[in-house]
């Protein structure tokens, strides 16, 4: 991915409208971490590094596709690591497809079409045989629609299942309370408000 690419997304992260107070604080660290280790940042060693999520809904925006993430033992939304990537929207997709075997399509919703920014931190966990140490996501969300009919696969090494979920058993189903309190709820509200008219 070209530097360009990486610079896109500074002006997509700089014109990204917060949504609340947590959106404010988790942009200015972002933007601050960002702006002293820019490439690095992209890869998976600095203990802050750029990750991403896609919130996949249906076309009616009512249901919303998850799966059920091994490392956090709970139904989670869909994402990954940019791992020296700079077009997050990409690999947000890429993601997708990977994990659930859905194709889907990103919705405009503002500069660079960011859904969300969120600081999450990922405790210490086994990966695939190996120790990974605590650290943060500097996650960017993007929001997609996908056709609930394709045919779902789960990625063994990553996920156990996956369904389609009204947004009301969202937070039901997740066994992250931080995650349901701080990320889940504002996704399901700005989905709400951004669905079609009936």
């Amino acid at each position: 991915m070209s530097e360009s690419t990486g610079l896109q997304l500074m002006t997509d992260l700089l014109s990204y409208q917060p949504h609340n107070e947590q959106e404010a604080a988790d942009k200015e660290l972002i933007l601050g971490l960002l702006s002293k280790e820019r490439r690095q940042a992209f890869d998976r060693i600095p203990p802050a590094h750029m990750a991403c999520s896609i919130w996949t809904v249906d076309p009616t925006f009512t249901r919303t596709l998850l799966v059920h993430h091994n490392i956090y033992n709970s139904w989670s939304w869909i994402g990954g690591h940019a791992d020296g990537q700079l077009d997050l929207a990409e690999v947000a997709l890429r993601e997708l497809q990977e994990e659930t075997g859905v194709t889907g399509t990103l919705v405009e919703c503002g500069p660079g079409n960011i859904f969300s920014l969120d600081v999450l931190t990922v405790d210490g966990h086994e990966k695939r045989g190996e120790y990974v140490s605590s650290h943060l996501h500097l996650n960017v969300t993007y929001l997609a629609v996908a056709d609930p009919e394709q045919p779902l696969r789960v990625k063994p090494d990553e996920n156990s299942g996956v369904q389609w979920v009204d947004l009301d058993q969202v937070i039901p189903l997740s066994t992250e309370p931080w995650i349901c309190e701080r990320v889940y709820k504002k996704l399901i509200e700005k989905t709400r408000a951004l669905a079609p008219q009936q």
